[in-house]
């Protein structure tokens, strides 16, 4: 009797199955899928199109925060100053249009060049000095927090040009409603998640992440790299401004106090991780979603905040402990 043997190639090779359960997007969808299916036999209201497109509306800011987040903890960086840095570009737009007799289109492209100069600024202390991407971003909260304050006089800005609340009108969609913002944070996650993983750009994120300096001896320009994407998520702030204006249709000197902690909740809970070089902006949407799912579903079945926040936080917790346990196994 022969003994049948298997091809080495064949042991080896990854099946169809083994890759999707190992994939880092996975256990965050799994995450995801388990909320919604506990809040769906936990309270009536939530499993309805207009709780859903209610969810996507409340998280499609933190959501264009996260996407310029994700590329920072990509390159093993963060950034706390991006909800104070929004909150300035807010007020610039609606300070622009409102009263200072500039066009809307004018006022909202400013307001998402200042952002970008932040990002700038951002990117060339961290990499030109250099300092702790922590430090640097932290004492940038307190400059945009400050400036904000400074240019708004504390008043909420209203009475705002229709052009720049366009975004949040929306449209049906089936039994429900689509705000047009929604739409525009849909198609940064997917133009980013194409730009990390289908160009040599993206390639270059990851390696830079990974290790600097060997990104650097493989001829890797990881100053230009790490400055201009620093400049490019301080846009995507920008444009998370002007998403806010039209959510709420003012401009409020007080908005984004906590959207720097929300949109690394989200990329943390998405899968990518703290030490840079692993993780997607896929996985980010995914984290955006869990987010927006949790505190729906709480606020439906009439949770405290206090509480939603408690239950965030542990789920960080939970995330950043698993991500851990992956990477001393992958050692």
């Amino acid at each position: 009797m022969t003994a049948t043997t298997t091809p080495y190639a064949e042991l080896k090779a990854p099946t169809t199955a083994r890759r999707l359960l190992t994939a880092p997007t996975t256990g965050p969808l799994v995450a995801l899928l388990l909320a919604c299916a506990f809040f769906s036999f936990s309270t009536d209201q939530f499993l309805t199109g207009g709780n859903f497109s209610l969810i996507v509306q409340q998280v499609m800011v933190v959501g264009t925060l996260a996407i310029g987040q994700t590329l920072i903890i990509l390159t093993a960086g963060i950034d706390l100053s991006c909800g104070a840095v929004m909150a300035f570009g807010s007020i610039v737009i609606a300070k622009m249009a409102a009263q200072g007799s500039l066009p809307p289109l004018v006022a909202i492209a400013l307001g998402i060049a200042v952002c970008g100069g932040f990002g700038l600024v951002n990117g060339l202390l961290v990499q030109k000095i250099p300092l702790p991407p922590f430090i640097v971003t932290l004492g940038m909260l307190n400059v945009a927090f400050a400036l904000t304050h400074i240019y708004s006089e504390e008043q909420t800005v209203t009475s705002l040009p229709a052009p720049l609340t366009a975004l949040g009108e929306t449209f049906p969609l089936g039994h429900t409603d689509i705000t047009y913002g929604s739409l525009v944070t849909i198609a940064l996650f997917l133009a980013f998640a194409y730009a990390l993983s289908g160009t040599g750009w993206g390639r270059h994120v990851y390696a830079l992440g990974n290790s600097q300096e060997a990104a650097r001896l493989n001829g890797i320009r990881t100053s230009r790299l790490t400055i201009g994407i620093y400049s490019v998520a301080g846009l995507l702030y920008g444009v998370a401004a002007l998403l806010l204006i039209s959510r709420t249709g003012v401009g409020d000197p007080q908005a984004g106090q906590t959207d720097n902690l929300d949109s690394i909740t989200a990329v943390v809970l998405g899968g990518t991780s703290l030490f840079g070089g692993r993780g997607s902006v896929l996985g980010t949407f995914i984290g955006v979603l869990i987010v927006g799912v949790f505190r729906n579903g709480l606020q439906l079945m009439g949770v405290a905040s206090i509480y939603q926040t408690l239950i965030t936080g542990v789920l960080v917790i939970l995330a950043v402990t698993v991500d851990q346990i992956s990477r001393k196994k992958a050692r």
